[in-house]
C-alpha cells in the first residue's frame, strides 16, 4: 500500500527509527525533540544491529514486538505495506549508515529525517541527492542549529539589510573531548568519528566543522565558492583531522574564516558565529544561546534576546517559552521536527508547507560534503580549491 493512501492519525506523525539503541546518545536526543512538540509518536524501529539490543530497546521504549525489526530493510519493507505503517523514519545511525536506510526509506514512500552529515562522502550525498530530487517524499537534515531562534533572528536581519553588503564571516567550533586518544580508551561515539570507513573523510570537520560551515551558509544565504584548509591530526596515530583552519571565499566578493577543532583543551560546545557587512556587524555564541548582539557601524552595541524587544517574526514563531527562560540544544532539534511536521502534514493533504517553515535538506547535506571533500583536496595540496556542489 503506497504512503499517500494510508490512514494517519491527524494529532500525530506516525515515525520509525533506525540506530539510536540503547545507550546511543544521539538517538534519545532526537527521540526528545519529536515529542517535544507532541507532533509524533513512534512506534517502530530499527533500533540496533544486534537483535537483542534492538528488541531490549525496543521493550524499554514501548514499541510493540512485531514493529522491532532486525534490519532497516526489513522495517522499510514491512512498515510500507501496512495501514498503519510510519509515515517518517528517523535515521540517527553514524555517517557510513545513512545513504543504504535513507534510500530504502525513500524508494518504499516514506519521509526521511537525518543526522548529519547526509552521507560518508560526496558521491553518496550526489547520489541520494538525486533519489530525494526524483522522490515525492521529503528529506529532512537535522542540522539542529538552525532551529535556535536567535540563528533565525540572525538570517533575517542579513536579509533585511541590517549590515549591508555582506564582507566577512567568521564561523568557530571548539570541543576538547578528543585531546586524548579517547577512541582506544573505550569511548564508542569517538571510535567511529575517528574512523574513516564510518566517518568519511573528515574528522572535526565532518563532525562539527559541518555545523559551523551550514549556520554560516544558513544566517548568510551564502555558500562558499572556493577554500583553503589546513587539516590536522595532533593525536599521534589518529587517522582524521582533529583541528581544521579554513579561509574561505565567496562569489560576492565577501571572505570568510572557520575552526574546528576537538582538541581545544578547555572548550566544549563552543559554536560562535560572527557576521559583518559595511553597515553593520552580528555576534552569536552557543553558550548564550538566546542573546544576540548587533552593531550599526558608528553606534553602540544592542542586545536583542529571544522573545525580547526587537526580536523579530522569524525568531518569534521558533520560541516556545517567555524571554529569560533558556532554551537551547533540545529545542533546535525540536524545532527542525516540528518545521518537519508542519511540511508532512501539509505533503499530506496534497499541500506546500508554508514559505515560513524552514528546515536543511538535501541541498544543505550535499552542500556540507562538498565542503568537507574540498578540505581535504585543498589540505592534501596545500592550495585554493572550489567547493563542487
Amino acid at each position: 500500500m503506497s504512503s499517500a493512501t494510508k490512514k494517519f492519525d491527524s494529532r500525530r506523525i506516525r515515525l520509525g527509527m533506525v540506530g539510536g539503541g540503547q545507550g546511543a546518545f544521539i538517538g534519545a536526543v532526537h527521540r526528545i525533540a519529536a515529542r517535544l512538540d507532541d507532533r509524533y509518536e513512534l512506534v517502530a524501529g530499527a533500533l540496533s544491529s544486534d537483535p537483542a539490543r534492538a528488541s531490549a530497546s525496543a521493550t524499554l521504549l514501548g514499541i510493540a514486538p512485531e514493529r522491532s525489526y532486525a534490519s532497516f530493510e526489513e522495517m522499510a519493507a514491512s512498515e510500507a505495506g501496512r495501514e498503519d505503517g510510519i509515515e517518517a523514519v528517523a535515521i540517527v545511525t553514524p555517517n557510513h549508515l545513512h545513504f543504504a536506510p535513507s534510500k530504502a526509506f525513500l524508494d518504499a514512500g516514506i519521509h526521511v529525517i537525518c543526522d548529519k552529515p547526509v552521507t560518508a562522502t560526496l558521491e553518496e550525498a550526489k547520489a541520494l541527492a538525486e533519489i530525494v530530487r526524483a522522490s515525492d517524499r521529503l528529506f529532512i537534515l537535522t542540522h539542529n542549529y538552525t532551529g535556535y531562534a536567535m540563528l533565525r533572528q540572525m538570517r533575517e536581519m542579513i536579509a533585511d539589510g541590517a549590515i549591508g553588503k555582506l564582507r566577512h564571516v567568521q564561523a568557530e567550533y571548539a570541543q576538547d573531548w578528543l585531546t586524548e586518544a579517547v577512541e582506544k580508551m573505550g569511548a564508542k561515539g569517538a571510535e567511529w568519528r575517528t574512523d574513516p570507513s564510518r566517518s568519511g573523510a573528515g574528522g572535526a570537520i565532518g563532525d562539527i566543522g559541518t555545523h559551523a560551515f551550514n549556520a554560516a551558509a544558513f544566517v548568510t544565504g551564502e555558500i562558499p565558492t572556493s577554500l583553503y584548509a589546513d587539516l590536522t591530526s595532533f593525536v599521534p596515530g589518529r587517522q582524521l583531522d582533529d583541528s581544521a583552519n579554513i579561509l574561505l571565499r565567496y562569489e560576492s566578493g565577501a571572505k570568510g574564516m572557520l575552526w574546528a577543532s576537538q582538541i581545544a583543551v578547555g572548550n566544549e560546545n563552543a559554536l560562535s558565529l560572527r557576521v559583518y557587512g559595511d553597515k553593520g556587524g552580528l555576534e552569536w555564541h552557543h553558550r548564550v544561546p538566546d542573546e544576540l548582539w548587533f552593531t550599526p557601524y558608528g553606534e553602540p552595541k544592542r542586545l536583542i534576546t529571544r522573545n525580547g524587544a526587537g526580536a523579530g517574526a522569524a525568531a518569534n514563531r521558533v520560541s516556545r517559552v517567555p524571554s529569560g527562560h533558556p532554551e537551547g540544544y533540545l529545542e533546535g532539534f525540536a524545532t527542525i521536527y516540528r518545521e518537519a511536521a508542519d511540511a508532512i502534514i501539509a505533503k499530506r493533504e496534497g499541500k506546500t508547507a508554508a514559505g515560513e517553515v524552514i528546515y536543511p535538506g538535501i541541498e544543505d547535506g550535499l552542500a556540507g560534503l562538498a565542503f568537507i571533500d574540498a578540505a581535504v583536496r585543498s589540505s592534501r595540496t596545500s592550495s585554493w580549491v572550489g567547493i563542487d556542489i
